[in-house]
């Protein structure tokens, strides 16, 4: 039950650091400087889509705003693959999205699994990981340095105010964040939720 509650309160929270909470006060500071105020899109870039380096299961560099989210609609979730707990069947369960999404997916929508354990997964580990659960074009494992990956996970949200819960990376994994990021639309979902709800959910803001 402790599990069940833990993800009905990710779920509310992770959305509020996209909702522009700082955005009237960061734009009265701007405006009290002399400097153009930021838009709220350059607000979530700044502040929740770090542009860090990460390597993809397929081998390449890319950076995570740049080359993955900028100008896109996406599904990003966090996951290891040496995993005993949910990853897992969350996977099974996205594969099972991904097949609702259909051609979708690699065109306009894009998904995205995160190691939380970038300092065991190498690249290898990812791309054997993504090759038995079949997840086909559109979708990509990637890893990165400890500090770039733990950094990019607090900026999207997965996280929590105590740190011996925060630091348990067993308890980010259960929960799906998608969005438009030229819209600034984001909102999260639960991993294993009945996959019909999860593309109706994700379709109904990405459409």
């Amino acid at each position: 039950m402790a599990a069940v509650t833990r993800r009905k309160w990710l779920t509310a929270v992770s959305i509020a650091p996209f909702l522009g909470v700082r955005s009237l006060h960061a734009s009265a500071l701007s405006r009290a400087n002399g400097r153009p105020a930021l838009t709220g899109r350059d607000r979530i870039r700044i502040n929740h889509l770090p542009n860090v380096t990460l390597s993809t299961h397929t081998g390449r560099q890319v950076r995570f705003y740049d080359d993955l989210v900028k100008d896109r609609k996406v599904i990003v979730n966090f996951m290891y693959a040496n995993c005993e707990g949910i990853c897992v069947p969350v996977t099974r369960n996205l594969v099972k999205v991904k097949k609702l999404l259909g051609d979708r997916v690699g065109r306009d929508i894009f998904m995205y699994s995160i190691t939380l354990r970038p300092t065991e997964d190498t690249v290898d580990d990812l791309r054997m990981y993504a090759e038995h659960h079949d997840v086909g074009e559109g979708w990509l494992f990637l890893t990165g340095s400890a500090g770039d990956v733990d950094h990019l996970r607090r900026s999207l949200g997965f996280a929590y105010p105590d740190p011996v819960e925060d630091a348990d990376v067993s308890n980010h994994i259960g929960m799906v964040r998608y969005g438009v990021e030229p819209l600034t639309r984001w909102a999260a979902c639960p991993g294993m939720a009945n996959p019909e709800h999860i593309a109706r959910s994700i379709l109904w803001d990405l459409a």
